[in-house]
């Protein structure tokens, strides 16, 4: 894993386990991906390092929506994920 991927993934591991510790019922992430090309299949760099860092916190992925947008940069695709507090 990258240091920047690491970086992402100890940010939202952070952030869902503040929001467990609150007592949260859901917590709503949104991870933003550069998109090199949107034609090909293939992992997302850092989502799958988000994710487990979240669920590592008490959490359950229950639903996410998908974006794609352009920005200076190049293409961005963005995961919002909502996620739901294990019982």
């Amino acid at each position: 894993m990258g240091f920047i991927n690491q970086a992402k993934g100890n940010n939202a591991g952070k952030e869902a386990a503040d929001a467990y510790n609150r007592g949260d019922s859901v917590f709503v992430w949104k991870a933003i991906e550069a998109n090199k090309n949107s034609l090909t299949t293939g992992p997302m760099a850092g989502m799958a390092e988000q994710i487990q860092a979240i669920e590592a916190s008490g959490w359950t992925l229950a639903n996410f929506a998908v974006g794609e947008g352009k920005a200076l940069g190049g293409e961005r695709i963005a995961l919002v994920m909502l996620f739901r507090r294990r019982a």
